[in-house]
């Protein structure tokens, strides 16, 4: 089994890493503070390619699959989770609910202003009463002549208020079904912006569809089979979430690590303390764990496996380990962990919506439980 990158993929971590550097590092904390990522900055990150990383040439996309995603998500979540949250509702789950969806004209007509960045996408997909109850979606759809016709409000959807295009399921007569809805649509309505804990500067809103005219032609996949549509592209973002997991989860131990061997107590440096060693040792042996299974899994989606179960997997472990050692990052830095003159609080609040968003962790191991049940305990090969 070979788990090296090809020169490729090191080149795009290069250049990730270079542009995260100098272009999102230098704005991480006023980001958090004025809870947006300036305008200015995204219009770089599309000129640079990063919100079509995954996709195919074809499509405007750079043609680097979810192994390509995930290593440009961990590059740049060491830099803000914000951004990073950004990339992947427009990226992962925004635009990817058309690319795996979608006919080719419905590809062709969306996916070249997405993946090039000159429209933002999200994904409409929870609702007051469809959380974790998924199936439970009461936005409605109804055809009429050459129109659907929608109604009905979502909440809690990232990139909502800069968004140009939205992935919507809503149900039909025949079930759950997917529509690309524009915001200039007559009757789209969309919140004022979520106060949240965390990833302050990635913009949350409601939607609210009032008689929203569609186009036929913008059904994505078939009438009733949106819920298949929607699993699978919340199996790509729990990937991307996985590689935000470690990306942060790298860049604490590396900012603990340099912390410990500046910081003195009882005349010598804190990194000669067992006590703190044995954080920074259990803070790494979380994460060679998250990088195996992240491309590991990166790997098989990209050969077109069915990765219900492994990117559950991913995301399950991973978020738990990112919150966990956002904790012991902070404990080591003590009193300076609590403040916000150094970003390991930032880091600390951010990492607690991991546990929740792409399917509670608490979804995830019913969706592992029940492969684990059909196929009899045997494991994955």
């Amino acid at each position: 089994m070979d788990f090296q990158f090809t020169d490729e993929q090191k080149m795009l971590r290069g250049l990730v890493k270079e542009f995260a550097d100098s272009e999102i590092r230098p704005l991480a904390k006023k980001i958090d503070e004025d809870e947006e990522i300036p305008k200015e900055l995204i219009k770089k990150i599309a000129e640079v390619g990063f919100l079509g990383t995954a996709f195919p040439e074809k499509y405007g996309g750079s043609g680097f699959g979810e192994i390509g995603y995930c290593i440009l998500q961990e590059e740049i979540t060491r830099a803000c989770s914000s951004t990073a949250t950004f990339i992947g509702a427009h990226q992962s789950i925004g635009t990817n609910a058309i690319f795996i969806g979608g006919s080719e004209e419905l590809k062709m007509k969306y996916l070249p202003s997405l993946t090039s960045g000159e429209k933002i996408a999200a994904f409409a997909l929870t609702e007051a009463e469809a959380g974790s109850d998924t199936f439970n979606l009461q936005t409605q759809a109804e055809l009429k002549g050459d129109k659907w016709i929608i109604n009905g409000s979502k909440v809690w959807i990232t990139n909502a208020g800069i968004a140009d295009v939205f992935s919507v399921f809503a149900r039909t007569e025949k079930g759950i079904t997917g529509f690309v809805v524009e915001k200039d649509f007559p009757g789209v309505f969309v919140g004022p912006k979520e106060k949240k804990l965390g990833i302050r500067g990635s913009v949350t809103n409601s939607i609210t569809f009032e008689n929203v005219e569609v186009p036929k032609e913008n059904i994505i996949g078939q009438d009733g089979r949106g819920f298949l549509i929607a699993m699978k592209t919340l199996d790509a973002g729990r990937l991307g979430l996985g590689a935000c997991c470690l990306g942060a989860s790298k860049e604490l131990l590396e900012i603990s690590t340099g912390y410990s061997k500046q910081r003195r107590q009882f005349g010598e440096s804190i990194s000669r303390f067992q006590a703190v060693q044995f954080m920074l040792a259990e803070m790494a042996a979380k994460i060679y764990p998250m990088e195996s299974i992240v491309y590991r899994t990166a790997k098989l989606y990209d050969e077109h496996k069915d990765v219900s179960q492994e990117a559950a997997i991913v995301k399950l472990f991973c978020s738990e380990a990112m919150v966990e050692i956002a904790d012991k990052a902070l404990q080591i830095h003590g009193g300076m962990g609590f403040s916000r003159e150094l970003p390991l609080e930032r880091f600390y609040r951010d990492a607690r919506i991991l546990k929740i968003f792409e399917g509670t962790n608490e979804i995830q191991k019913m969706i592992i439980g029940r492969h684990v049940i059909k196929s009899n305990g045997k494991w994955m090969n």
